[in-house]
Parts: structure tokens; sequence; C-alpha cells
């Protein structure tokens, strides 16, 4: 089973990242709400997956977190979303391995996380 770390401000994308995930079987180990509370729960879940939203670290993404995320967690899978579709090279040239935008269809959704579970970097 994937274990996915949640990090979003707003409840409510979390929520429906919470049933979303469930429906596929994978397990939410972990949530929060800003960049620093997630640097700071990512050692102590241990997920296989984090799914952030990019504006959580977009704004410290000039001191490089993604590539300080990558280094002490290698084999984890980062999955942005944003609303802003301009992000998307942004996310993947930090490090991302997937990038969905926030309005996709649930099927989309579901298909790039699948994507990103079954990318294996082990």
């Amino acid at each position: 089973m994937t274990r996915v770390f949640l990090a979003d401000a707003k409840s409510e994308t979390r929520s429906a990242l919470r049933l979303l995930l469930a429906d596929m079987k994978m397990q939410v180990v972990g949530e929060a709400v800003d960049w620093t509370s997630t640097m700071a729960q990512i050692p102590t879940t241990n997920p296989d997956m984090l799914v952030m939203v990019w504006e959580l670290a977009a704004n410290a993404y000039a001191g490089g977190v993604l590539a300080e995320l990558r280094a002490s967690h290698p084999n984890m899978r980062v999955v942005v979303l944003s609303s802003q579709l301009e992000a998307r090279q942004a996310a993947l040239h930090a490090g991302a391995d997937a990038f969905i935008a926030i309005g996709d269809t649930p099927d989309r959704v579901t298909e790039r996380l699948r994507a990103a579970a079954n990318d294996s970097r082990s």
C-alpha cells in the first residue's frame, strides 16, 4: 500500500484528496498546512509519496527546498498540485515527479497519482 503525505493549506483540498486516495487503496500517513510542518513531519511519517500544493513551497523554492527534500528522501515521489499551469515547469525543474492541475477531473487526478505511485525510485 502506498503511503501518502498531504500538504495543502486548504482543508477542502486535503479532504477531497483523502477520499480519492482511500478509493485508490492508498494510505494517508500525515497532513500539513504549511511547508515548515511538512518538512518536520516527513521524517516521522516516512511516506512513499508527497502530494503538495506548489504554492506552499514556491516562496521557499529559491532556497532549494525540494532539492533538500530529495537529498533526505530520495525514494519518495513528489506530486505537485497547482491552479497555475505556468507552475508546472518550475515544479518539475525543482524536482517534482508529477504535476496535477487543480481543476483536473477526478479520473485524470487518479491517473496521475497512480502513475506517480508506480514510478519506482528504488
